[in-house]
């Protein structure tokens, strides 16, 4: 499958299309999508939504997406990348949050924008940015640069209402260190005991259990299962890999290890999951 690639750290085009280009179903930027004017459908990992002029979508790293053009339409494309977010203008201490907001975005299929207001303040914008890109007046870079930051916070607000209950936008930066230390490490067992997150961030056992329901409102070893158990769970649908071959990607020991954490997890099998979703797809 070929894989798009970015090499600025953001970059900005309007485009007006009668048919979507496969230009590479999976990328390793975030992309932001504003339809101007038209209809259509958009896939994101298989799943579908119509959209229509003012709906806003982000795509993140690894997504796989495409969209079905039905009536001509103008688009907006916003690509932006880590690099983009660690050098900008923005806040340092916000950055990790930004970054960690984007990455657990809700990866399915319709409009990120659920406040009314933030639809009309983005409409503004993108106009605007628009204006800048063809005027090319003196600053339109800098102008630019900060229209971009302003769209980007403002998905990240929009983002963070809806993201699961035990994640938002008060939440401590070193909860959100730890929570970013078990995501990256979530496929090596040894990495995500409680011994080695204690060693690793340099507090105790005890305060790290306390610290972490405090802030996560779940245990540890419960976000750690619930976590590990939704990428299972993608794996099992969008991908082909054989079930021993998912179990020994998030370190499990054997195939009869696996399933048994699933079945606890979801109540049935890894192969029943698997047969279920795809009958119903």
């Amino acid at each position: 499958m070929k894989k798009e690639n970015l090499y600025e750290p953001f970059t900005v085009s309007f485009e007006t299309l009668d048919e979507y280009p496969d230009v590479g179903d999976r990328h390793n930027f975030f992309e932001l999508v504003y339809i101007l004017s038209g209809t259509g459908r958009q896939c994101i990992n298989k799943n579908i939504f119509e959209y229509d002029a003012g709906h806003m979508f982000l795509l993140t790293p690894e997504d796989c997406h495409n969209f079905t053009i039905e009536t001509k339409t103008k688009f907006f494309f916003l690509r932006f990348n880590d690099i983009y977010l660690k050098n900008s203008s923005l806040q340092n201490e916000n950055i990790q949050r930004l970054e960690y907001i984007l990455q657990n975005a809700n990866h399915q299929p319709g409009c990120i924008l659920k406040n009314d207001a933030d639809k009309c303040l983005v409409k503004v914008m993108v106009e605007a940015i628009c204006r800048e890109h063809q005027d090319k007046d003196v600053y339109n870079q800098e102008l630019i640069q900060q229209l971009v930051n302003t769209l980007i916070i403002i998905v990240a607000r929009n983002i963070a209402k809806y993201l699961p209950e035990q994640v938002n936008v008060g939440t401590e930066a070193k909860a959100m260190d730890i929570l970013q230390y078990i995501q990256t490490n979530i496929y090596y067992p040894e990495k995500i005991k409680a011994e080695s997150i204690s060693d690793y961030f340099g507090i105790s056992n005890t305060y790290l259990g306390r610290y972490f329901k405090k802030h996560a409102d779940e245990t540890m070893q419960q976000y750690i299962s619930n976590y590990k158990t939704k990428l299972i769970e993608h794996r099992l649908q969008f991908s082909d890999k054989r079930i021993n071959e998912i179990a020994y990607e998030f370190g499990f020991t054997d195939e009869s290890h696996f399933n048994k954490f699933f079945r606890k997890q979801k109540g049935y099998s890894p192969s029943e999951f698997r047969k279920t979703i795809r009958l119903s797809a």
